[in-house]
């Protein structure tokens, strides 16, 4: 999807993404987005926080006992 928006930049540097760029990315209040300067644009995306999370932690425990630890702790 290759469709040109003008945004207009408010105090603080604040800017509104449209409604239909936020839906088709699934973006919501409170997720964060990584900024970039990229040849003198700026690219917002996506930062998928919680699965850069989980991969950090992957090896070190098994998500099955996990589980069976919360279960215990109830």
């Amino acid at each position: 999807m290759k469709k040109s928006n003008f945004l207009i930049v408010r105090k603080k540097g604040v800017v509104i993404l449209p409604k239909r760029i936020r839906k088709s990315l699934k973006i919501e209040e409170g997720d964060p987005l990584r900024i970039e300067i990229n040849d003198g644009k700026i690219v917002l995306s996506k930062e998928d926080f919680w699965g850069k999370l989980f991969n950090c932690a992957k090896g070190l425990y098994d998500p099955d006992e996990a589980e069976l630890e919360l279960d215990v702790g109830e």
